[in-house]
């Protein structure tokens, strides 16, 4: 068990700075606004991603986060990286960019996968079943 905890707050922690405290950081910076711009989105469109991931991130780190909330943060996070390399596909083709997100998605997988083993075995140990 001490294994599969520390694995999961590796995973998290690389989904929380990579998805909240980076895009935090740099959304409002040329670069940003700029490749929201090549993807062909509008600007107010990258705010709003901010905005969500930055809420995300802070669900799926904190472990007092609901359940449900950690499960919708999981959900959106998953459909961020495959939307990401979807885009990244159509607009530039094939290449890093297009894989970059997927394996975000596995380490989203991952902290996803130990989160639901150790809230299950964290709940039968207090008897809340």
């Amino acid at each position: 068990m001490k294994k599969d905890k520390i694995l999961f707050w590796t995973t998290t922690i690389i989904i929380f700075i990579m998805e909240g405290i980076i895009p935090a950081l740099t959304s409002q910076t040329e670069i940003a606004k700029q490749g929201i711009s090549h993807m062909q989105y509008p600007a107010y469109f990258g705010n709003a991603l901010v905005v969500f991931k930055v809420i995300g991130a802070l669900t799926v780190i904190i472990p007092q986060a609901p359940k449900f909330a950690k499960e919708w943060a999981y959900t959106g996070f998953g459909f961020v990286f495959i939307f990401a390399s979807i885009s990244h596909f159509a607009v530039d083709g094939f290449g890093f960019q297009v894989i970059l997100p997927l394996v975000f998605l596995g380490i989203l997988v991952i902290s996803y996968k130990l989160y639901q083993k150790l809230y299950q075995k964290e709940y039968a140990l207090s008897g809340a079943y």
